[in-house]
């Protein structure tokens, strides 16, 4: 079972959103307040909209389609492409090429030139031309090696910063895709189908929300779906009880009640010796006069 906690939001910064004044006013129903010029997302409906996000896509792989991640930003790249590897789908982590998705036929037969060349043997071929084709392969697998092994169009796309990716998004709603897509502060949420409100631009927000769509795909077969703990006091209560528990037991064996009495007597005996610190200050008085000389 997948498990997203409000800490975790938290720690993320998820909640950060732009400066005010570079805010879309579209955005205004998932703002919570402003703090310092920044705005701050209102949590609350981060995690509504996850858990309509996680039921679509666990829908839509358990229906047999395939899921696209995008995300072409220095920020998101290596997230997309770990997340998207570790649920073997599909990713765009470098370039939205214009057409990839309505002109998908053609784009699918830079795939298939792609599969050529690395099935090809370049040793009968002069150092200029090896030179060439190595060059052609390298471009084509930077562009089109996450999305390699598509041969249909996705059932849904996941989207990071729906303002880097607007060809994607509005080829997306042209041909009637489902889009999920982390929306911030400065972006338009309308046209989204299921847009959840967060931090687009750090590294650690960007990398808990494709874990999360990509723990959708994963778990699509199983019924448990998606639990959230939306209090700070859930996630730390278990703590305290075992340091608790380990205060009790180490208070329980310090005592022992055989030598109880014997322990009583020894300290009311020290008691006073304790107490008679004039006598323990004389030297270290000394000490310190001797050192001031």
């Amino acid at each position: 079972m997948a498990v997203v906690t409000m800490k975790s939001l938290l720690e993320s910064g998820v909640h950060f959103g732009h400066q005010v004044k570079r805010w879309d006013p579209r955005m205004k129903k998932f703002i919570f307040a402003e703090r310092n010029g920044i705005h701050i997302i209102d949590l609350q409906k981060t995690i509504q909209s996850i858990k309509e996000a996680y039921d679509v896509v666990r829908k839509t792989v358990a229906s047999g389609k395939p899921v696209l991640f995008v995300g072409t930003k220095k920020q998101a790249q290596q997230a997309i492409q770990k997340e998207a590897e570790r649920c073997e789908q599909f990713y765009v982590n470098n370039r939205w090429l214009g057409g990839m998705l309505t002109n998908f036929s053609t784009v699918r037969k830079s795939i298939e030139r792609l599969i050529k060349l690395e099935k090809e043997d370049f040793s009968s071929f002069t150092k200029k031309e090896q030179a060439q084709l190595q060059k052609e392969k390298a471009k084509l697998e930077k562009n089109l090696s996450g999305i390699k092994g598509m041969t249909k169009l996705p059932g849904v796309i996941f989207v990071i910063d729906t303002r880097k990716e607007a060809i994607a998004v509005a080829e997306a709603q042209r041909l009637g895709i489902p889009i999920v897509a982390v929306v911030d502060t400065n972006c338009n949420p309308e046209g989204i189908n299921y847009p959840i409100p967060g931090n687009d631009d750090a590294i650690r927000s960007i990398s808990l929300f494709t874990q999360i769509i990509a723990n959708a795909v994963v778990e699509a077969e199983s019924e448990t779906g998606l639990k959230i703990i939306e209090t700070l006091q859930e996630d730390e209560t278990s703590e305290p009880e075992e340091a608790k528990a380990e205060e009790d037991e180490e208070e329980e064996v310090e005592v022992d009640v055989a030598t109880y009495a014997g322990t009583v007597e020894a300290a009311a005996a020290d008691a006073p010796a304790v107490e008679t610190a004039p006598a323990s200050e004389e030297p270290i008085v000394e000490e310190d006069k001797y050192y001031a000389k």
